[in-house]
């Protein structure tokens, strides 16, 4: 399998390199492209150097599937030229998730809509895809009516120049140009995440309305997001109110998440037990807890949703979709 990454030198494409060492993908040739003032490094993947290169070389090589990672512009630009010589685009930017010719993936719920034919995949937005990973076995059994998320999202989702501004702010030598946030991040919390649109929600807020719905295949759904950064290093986490069609059943609820692939229940509060994105960090899983009934509202249920957002909110998710289409040799 010759396997390229375009944004192999950023925070999620370092990801996606330890990720196919971890999940042993079959990656017979690897191509690691990044841009001009990066090519050149070299990154390590199964104890062996690779140079970057450019993404025009990359083109050249001819791969079988290429991860990208290197935000929207590169992925309009480029993907349709990777998808004119053969290649399967797995692209975890916001440029094709809400097209309506793409597929929009998180292959525990819905991969197997995908066919050869499908050039071009979608990877969700990393608080999407944690949030999704619990509410749609949920939906298949209680049928979900509205949601009410609150997410807790930390600086690497903004990216490394994020961390570095968090850091400096601690160390206390930040500049002005190292600054991305409107203000400190560092003992801070921004109820702001992405760009602000007209309708007083921010993008971030919208990609969480939007895409679940895509990926639920159901436009019914009522959903609503204040979406925050905190100065948390690595781990997003959700405050989740979930109101239903059908009565649920607490011990149900517990059930069908524990027995859900991709999910691990951590729900002791007694011995303070619960999701934490300390806890998170490196792992592959979901992570939900503080499971309760929600007594203000009929039907309804509180809990707590913890993952890694650079790992299965964005690398993880986009390597299993890869090892999807092998499995179905549809690359």
């Amino acid at each position: 399998m010759k396997l390229g990454i375009v944004g192999a030198t950023g925070m999620v494409g370092r990801v996606m390199i330890d990720v196919l060492e971890n999940r042993k993908f079959p990656v017979s040739e690897l191509y690691l492209s990044t841009s001009e003032k990066s090519i050149g490094k070299e990154l390590i993947f199964r104890k062996k150097g690779y140079q970057t290169i450019s993404i025009k070389e990359l083109l050249s090589k001819k791969p079988n599937i290429v991860l990208f990672s290197a935000g929207s512009y590169i992925s309009k630009k480029w993907a349709p030229e990777f998808v004119k010589i053969g290649s399967t685009v797995i692209d975890n930017s916001s440029a094709w998730r809400m097209d309506d010719e793409k597929k929009l993936i998180i292959p525990e719920i819905n991969a197997s809509c995908l066919s050869k034919k499908d050039k071009i995949i979608a990877n969700p937005n990393c608080s999407t895809i944690q949030l999704v990973m619990v509410l749609y076995p949920l939906h298949l059994e209680y049928c979900v009516d509205r949601v009410i998320v609150s997410t807790y999202q930390s600086v690497t989702g903004t990216g490394s120049k994020a961390l570095i501004q968090m850091n400096k702010e601690k160390e206390g030598t930040i500049s002005f140009e190292e600054k991305i946030y409107p203000h400190p991040i560092y003992q801070n919390i921004l109820p702001h995440c992405d760009d602000f649109l007209e309708n007083g929600y921010t993008m971030e807020e919208m990609k969480l309305v939007e895409e679940t719905k895509k990926i639920m295949n159901n436009r019914d759904i009522s959903l609503t997001a204040t979406a925050v950064r905190v100065p948390v290093i690595g781990g997003h986490s959700e405050s989740v109110n979930i109101t239903f069609k059908k009565e649920p059943n607490i011990d149900h609820i517990y059930d069908i998440l524990l027995k859900s692939k991709g999910i691990i229940v951590q729900d002791s509060p007694q011995e303070n037990i619960y999701p934490m994105p300390f806890m998170s960090h490196g792992k592959d899983e979901v992570f939900v807890g503080r499971i309760r009934e929600d007594y203000s509202c009929l039907n309804s249920l509180n809990l707590w949703i913890v993952a890694d957002n650079l790992r299965k909110g964005s690398a993880t998710n986009a390597v299993q979709i890869a090892e999807f289409l092998m499995k179905k040799k549809y690359v």
